[in-house]
């Protein structure tokens, strides 16, 4: 068995593990499941000389996910920045992959897409900048990367990459559901039960369905 394929397991463990943690609190073995989970697909995708950006972007996002596994609002904001730096890296891996082909974007049929993203990022802005409080500079920030990350997938024509736009919707997907919970839903809310059940497999599956698209 390959090196890499022992990180991938190891990876794909930690990330089945780390479902059973994702509602408790703060916790070394919480954090150790949580950012080893990507930071391994970061390593596996290194020893296979995958695209930098994949391994820069899943090495972020591993970052991200330490400093949310942590309290406080010192490591939520290092979060954010891990995050937005991750989301950046997938934009350039999109956009400089041989098969991207930025006027597809607003090609049909993807222009419908596109224009859903962004309707997207406007609700998304209308609906958080009253209630981020402090954040608020940030958080607005945050989302404008998160859109070009989305339409950046868009512009992929290489078939070998069919999973690259699911992924990075999956993505967009599990940071609107923690948006929502961190910011909108009360803290007693019944909902809050379920959201980190919800977030985990969109973001995780995310981050494999870059890895395995581009290693």
């Amino acid at each position: 068995m390959s090196l890499v394929m022992i990180l991938e397991g190891i990876a794909a463990v930690s990330a089945l593990g780390y479902l059973g943690f994702t509602a408790r609190e703060a916790s070394a073995l919480r954090s150790l499941l949580k950012t080893g989970s990507v930071l391994l697909l970061a390593l596996a995708a290194w020893s296979a000389a995958a695209p930098i950006w994949l391994v820069l972007g899943l090495a972020l996002c591993g970052l991200g996910d330490f400093c949310l596994s942590r309290d406080g609002e010192t490591a939520f904001m290092g979060g954010v920045a891990a995050f937005a730096a991750g989301h950046l890296a997938y934009v350039v891996l999109f956009f400089g992959d041989a098969s991207s082909v930025p006027a597809q974007i607003w090609a049909w049929p993807q222009v419908l897409l596109t224009t859903a993203i962004l309707a997207l990022g406007g609700i998304m802005i209308r609906v958080l900048a009253p209630r981020a409080g402090a954040l608020k500079l940030p958080v607005i920030g945050y989302i404008p990367i998160i859109l070009a990350m989305g339409i950046a997938a868009l512009s992929l024509t290489d078939a070998g990459l069919i999973w690259v736009l699911p992924a990075a919707l999956a993505f967009m997907a599990s940071d609107v559901v923690l948006a929502f919970e961190t910011f909108v839903l009360a803290k007693d809310h019944p909902w809050r039960r379920y959201t980190p059940y919800v977030v985990w497999p969109l973001y995780w599956g995310a981050q494999a369905g870059f890895y395995l698209s581009f290693s």
